[in-house]
């Protein structure tokens, strides 16, 4: 499925006790069409509904449309704070090439 670095989960426990979100939040991720190759990566603190899938890993849950989950099988999430950027970053197998933002990608052809 999708799996999270340590940083990344170290993050985003950090961002739902700032939050002071309750222990059912977790880290939507969302493809939309859009960005600069196509399709776009949307991600943001928010609850499950029935019709999404939830993954856990080390206490964190992501939270995943059924529409979505197709262009994100595989993929990782990594937590960086670098000198020129910060935040979550997606390591996504099924994307034939990322822009340069990093938010942006454009899938693998069927």
């Amino acid at each position: 499925m999708i799996s999270l670095t340590s940083s990344a989960v170290e993050h985003l426990k950090s961002l739902i006790a700032e939050k002071q979100a309750d222990a059912s939040t977790g880290l939507r991720l969302r493809v939309e069409k859009g960005g600069c190759a196509g399709m776009q990566y949307v991600m943001g603190l928010d609850h499950s509904t029935p019709e999404d899938t939830v993954q856990s890993q080390d206490g964190v849950s992501i939270i995943i449309d059924a529409e979505s989950l197709s262009f994100l099988r595989g993929s990782q999430i990594d937590y960086v704070d670098s000198l020129s950027d910060a935040g979550f970053k997606l390591t996504n197998p099924n994307a034939a090439r990322s822009c340069g933002c990093g938010t942006s990608f454009e899938p693998q052809a069927a």
